[in-house]
């Protein structure tokens, strides 16, 4: 079964809807991350899409990602709850939950409007190559995660 596309609007949309069902006492069904911290971390995937971030992964790194991590993010099957997350995507500090959620909302809006033209055999930072299908389900698996982590 595919998952749902984030390049199509009506996805898009329901994505951003769950978004704003949230509010900044909404609490977790489990984990550790409040409302404005899951947010913040759900922006890192977009930020190494379209920001320059500069903590990529290093030759031996992503050769241990691409062999031991890649299915696991790129497959249909939902995530584990209280899976453990890669350092980079850890978020420690405190957030402001109307700037991550304004930012969130607005890389799911970029992604839709680059489409499936700019993904197509673009690389990801740590597994190289991904066609469609891969990025698709890399962005709406782990979106779809967290928005079910908190009950949306």
């Amino acid at each position: 079964m595919a998952l749902p596309s984030v390049f199509k609007e009506e996805i898009v949309q329901e994505l951003i809807d769950r978004i704003n069902k949230l509010t900044p006492q909404t609490q977790p069904l489990w984990g550790t991350m409040d409302v404005a911290k899951m947010l913040a971390h759900c922006c890192i995937t977009y930020e190494y899409i379209f920001e320059e971030r500069h903590d990529k992964p290093n030759f031996f790194m992503k050769l241990m990602l691409k062999a031991f991590v890649k299915n696991t993010v790129i497959n249909e099957i939902p995530y584990k709850h209280n899976e453990r997350t890669g350092p980079a995507f850890l978020i420690t500090n405190e957030r402001d939950y109307e700037k991550e959620k304004t930012r969130l909302v607005n890389y799911i809006n970029r992604v839709a409007e680059k489409g499936v033209s700019f993904f197509g055999g673009k690389k990801s930072n740590s597994f190289d190559e991904l066609d469609i299908a891969e990025w698709n389900n890399m962005m709406y698996k782990h979106l779809d995660h967290h928005l079910k982590q908190f009950g949306v």
